[in-house]
């Protein structure tokens, strides 16, 4: 809850200082005070958006508001379309997108380190090594591009561009690229932390006894060694959520997906404050969600956490 006051002051605040919210609403007619038509306008903008008032009322105004699920309106002269019409829109679009980046990063990553920790310091541990901080250092916008010629341009696997209006089935597919995008950074960061932490689990003595019992190296793996080094896993899982939540804003922009990563990207452009306080916002609130999942998840790996 600080998280999001601090996050939410900040935003209002920025957002107010660095724009003038008049202008954007009403364009050149904000100047135009000479013009009696005009100044009636402004005068009711003024009122509507509570623009007369300091900015510490403005902001408590706004919080009250948006506490109660009143987003306020995109900024015209108008006053329409409501913020949360904009949100319902895209927020499926980006929802989905995160969803299937995490699956794939989670089904790349947990059998890569499986893979790399059962044959640590092999050559083959090597090379898996090296891929990781390949990938790991390449930016993200270029790792994208790179995988939209190679999937999409030159083995045509993939459609190059999200496409709204079709079928659901289609559009999942149109998914898959952006997500796998997403994915494969994550994926790189869970690998190496999850095989660091297998190395260390299977030199306990609980796996060199199971090992003396015969058991076979695919179920200390699976059913002894895999659980216990979860922790740090699923710590850097939520961290990476927020990282996610980010990258979001430069995939859909690059695979032209109209979700909340555009429309924040657009809204700052036209400073439409009110898009871009409730963006942030819902992102800031998804993160702490994701987070306080992750405290329940604790419990599940290790009971004496509960204690």
């Amino acid at each position: 809850m600080v998280l999001l006051l601090v996050v939410s002051m900040l935003a209002f605040g920025a957002m107010n200082l660095l724009g003038d919210p008049l202008f954007n609403i009403l364009g050149p007619t904000a100047g135009d005070v000479d013009n009696p038509e005009s100044l009636a306008k402004i005068e009711a903008v003024k009122e509507e958006y509570n623009l007369d008032d300091p900015l510490p009322v403005r902001y408590v105004l706004w919080l009250g508001a948006f506490v109660q699920g009143d987003f306020g309106v995109q900024f015209s002269e108008d006053g329409q379309p409501p913020v949360s019409n904009l949100i319902v829109e895209r927020i499926p679009r980006t929802l989905s997108l995160l969803v299937m980046a995490q699956t794939m990063a989670l089904l790349i990553s947990v059998p890569w380190a499986l893979f790399a920790a059962s044959r640590a310091n092999s050559k083959t541990d090597k090379v898996s090594t090296v891929g990781a901080f390949w990938i790991l250092s390449v930016p993200n916008y270029a790792l994208a591009i790179l995988i939209s010629y190679l999937l999409a341009i030159r083995f045509d696997f993939f459609p190059l561009v999200y496409e709204a209006g079709d079928p659901l089935p289609s559009r999942f597919h149109q998914l898959m690229l952006p997500a796998f995008s997403l994915a494969l950074p994550a994926a790189a960061v869970y690998q190496r932390l999850l095989r660091t932490d297998l190395i260390t689990t299977l030199q306990e003595d609980f796996i060199l006894t199971a090992r003396a019992k015969g058991v076979s190296r695919r179920s200390v793996l699976l059913k002894h060694a895999l659980r216990p080094s979860l922790f740090s896993f699923v710590t850097v899982f939520a961290l990476t959520t927020g990282a996610l939540i980010g990258g979001a804003l430069i995939i859909e922009n690059i695979f032209l997906i109209p979700g909340l990563g555009r429309a924040l990207g657009e809204a700052v452009l036209r400073e439409d404050f009110p898009v871009v306080l409730a963006i942030v916002m819902i992102g800031c609130a998804a993160y702490i969600i994701v987070n306080l999942v992750v405290e329940l998840v604790y419990s599940l790996i290790d009971p004496r956490v509960r204690r």
